[in-house]
């Protein structure tokens, strides 16, 4: 999956938020597709159109027609069929696994965009992240006269709002936006509410894991993930410890120096390392307070960092999973 991270792995992993907390599994549990819906706005609106908005990558984009959208990632596929125009989006990217979107034609390759696929569809509107790629992919889709809207990436809960409301306007809906940005926002509002206030907030690693690929790193300053954890009542125990990068390769030291209380992952990254028994293994790990205590959150893949429509279901499972009975 593509989620919002910088450098390398953002080859891999895909920013896309809230659907019900069901959809979400803990860790162990397998997530369920069926679950894993999004929840669409009670009104659909009729977007009014042309408009010419402001692309992130610093072009003027008029959109004329919205009857066929090509979201390129999971978490702006989630923000159009969440506004409730699900029904025009025509094809999915890889990342976009939630239940509504799972079968619709699939236009990336390993995250690579393929053109030709895309161009196939006759799209009215494609939307795309900063990172989709590869350019001249994305050139070949705009030589060929359609409208491409590059919107900024999420890099915590206060990108949420203007993410949604950039695909809104874009799409002709802007009242529609704002009301989802209200509601979002007042759902993560309220799962903030409900977190326990603690004297000593608990430190957390958030780790990606790829056991196929021998991929193990601790997220540090810009991972994408310490807007999450401080929102949980949590320390960003990669950050706060100095690193400086995204991502950094996995040490005995890197996690004596985070010293984390419990340790967040993917459910696929942990899955591809044999669940808990095979985190532990990996060498420091186990001698982490989080190790000792075999103190492990765990969010679907395709939830974790979008900051999106879901993203207060996904605070709201980190928050259960990491207080536990103590809420």
């Amino acid at each position: 999956m593509r989620v919002r991270v910088a450098g390398a792995l953002l080859a891999v992993l895909v920013v896309a938020g809230c659907a019900s907390p069901e959809g979400i599994p803990e860790p162990g549990q397998k997530a369920h597709a069926a679950a894993d819906r999004v929840e669409p706005l009670a009104d659909t609106p009729e977007p009014r159109l042309p408009v010419t908005v402001r692309s992130a990558d610093g072009h003027d984009v008029t959109v004329e027609d919205a009857e066929r959208v090509v979201p390129l990632s999971g978490s702006l596929s989630e923000i159009v069929f969440t506004l409730g125009l699900g029904e025009r989006v025509v094809a999915r990217d890889i990342t976009a696994t939630f239940a509504q979107a799972e079968k619709l034609p699939v236009v990336t390759r390993n995250h690579d965009v393929s053109a030709e696929s895309v161009l196939s569809l006759k799209p009215d509107l494609v939307l795309a992240e900063a990172t989709t790629g590869p350019a001249e992919a994305m050139g070949q889709i705009r030589d060929a006269g359609v409208p491409v809207l590059v919107v900024d990436p999420a890099r915590g809960l206060d990108d949420v709002g203007p993410r949604i409301e950039a695909v809104a306007r874009a799409l002709g809906v802007p009242a529609a936006g704002k009301e989802l940005t209200e509601r979002s926002e007042d759902r993560i509002a309220a799962v903030r509410a409900d977190v326990p206030k603690k004297t000593d907030a608990p430190r957390v690693a958030f780790l990606y894991l790829r056991g196929s690929a021998s991929v193990y790193l601790i997220g540090g300053k810009g991972s994408g993930a310490t807007s999450l954890l401080e929102a949980a009542g949590a320390v960003d125990a990669g950050a706060e410890s100095g690193l400086k990068k995204d991502f950094t390769a996995i040490t005995t030291e890197a996690l004596a120096q985070a010293a984390p209380d419990a340790i967040l992952v993917m459910s696929r990254g942990l899955e591809s390392v044999g669940g808990i028994d095979g985190l532990v293994k990996i060498p420091g790990v186990a001698q982490t307070p989080a190790g000792m205590d075999r103190r492990v959150v765990s969010v679907e893949d395709g939830v974790l960092l979008n900051y999106g429509p879901r993203t207060d279901a996904v605070l709201k499972s980190i928050v259960g999973q990491l207080y536990g009975d103590e809420k």
